[in-house]
């Protein structure tokens, strides 16, 4: 069967052996997104892209990575731009607030404060990032591209089940997604497939990080590591995705 274009990065993810393909495809275009917004690229000068980041901003934790990816001049323009945009935002929000009157109802529930329109905004603000708004597009491709290849081909399916399953985080969407992407008869298969991928990948997890925890005993120093070395690291992604062991990644 000839791999079609969009196909290529889940079948690179799943011949990876990671502990969750989505894990390694969201750490790829995470990196790429970072490459675009602030790489050589230079991207950060077209005045279309930083209409898009002034815009959404970034959450905290790209902007934490943003920091360190680098590139301090490029920072610096897209902190420039969005924070007049922000600035303007503010006064304008400061301008039409009008404090609301508590009601007796709502002090005693506990609700007083929830209709203030500047905290509102506020909120509003922190709901949108540029990498985590672009990843979402892409990862919604990714899921359907991943049942269209485990409907149409056989190889992907069985690279699937000899895999070491996902986390939690993205095993929880395909679970949402065969509801989706599935009939009922092709469910029916599926999920017995993925439980007890996921079932055996969590023991197997599970038994490196007791070995792991064993290996500190004086009586298993010289007693080999099996594949428990790098247990914990694992161990978190499986619960929570993506990978605690990473260095921050930088400008290359």
């Amino acid at each position: 069967m000839k791999e079609k274009l969009y196909e290529i990065p889940l079948n690179d993810a799943i011949d990876r052996d990671d502990e969750c393909l989505f894990c390694f495809l969201e750490r790829k275009a995470e990196q790429e997104l970072m490459d675009f917004v602030l790489g050589s690229c230079a991207s950060y000068m077209e005045s279309d892209t930083r209409e898009a980041t002034d815009r959404t901003g970034f959450c905290r934790i790209h902007q934490k990575k943003m920091f360190d990816y680098g590139n301090a001049l490029g920072n610096g323009w897209i902190l420039k731009t969005y924070y007049k945009k922000l600035i303007k935002e503010m006064k304008e929000e400061f301008k039409e607030f009008v404090p609301g009157k508590t009601s007796l109802k709502d002090r005693i529930t506990g609700k007083a404060g929830n209709h203030n329109s500047v905290s509102a905004w506020i909120q509003g603000k922190e709901k949108t990032c540029y990498i985590c708004d672009r990843f979402s597009e892409t990862y919604e491709r990714y899921v359907v591209t991943f049942f269209h290849l485990y409907k149409k081909d056989p190889a992907f399916r069985e690279k699937l089940e000899k895999s070491r399953g996902f986390c939690l985080h993205h095993f929880g969407d395909l679970c949402s997604g065969a509801d989706e992407h599935l009939n009922d008869r092709e469910r029916k298969e599926f999920y017995p497939v993925i439980f007890g991928l996921m079932d055996r990948n969590m023991e197997r997890v599970s038994g490196d990080i007791d070995w792991f925890i064993e290996k500190f005993d004086y009586l298993n120093r010289d007693a080999d590591w099996k594949q428990s070395k790098d247990a914990l690291q694992r161990g978190m992604q499986k619960i929570r995705g993506g990978y605690p062991a990473d260095p921050a990644y930088k400008q290359r």
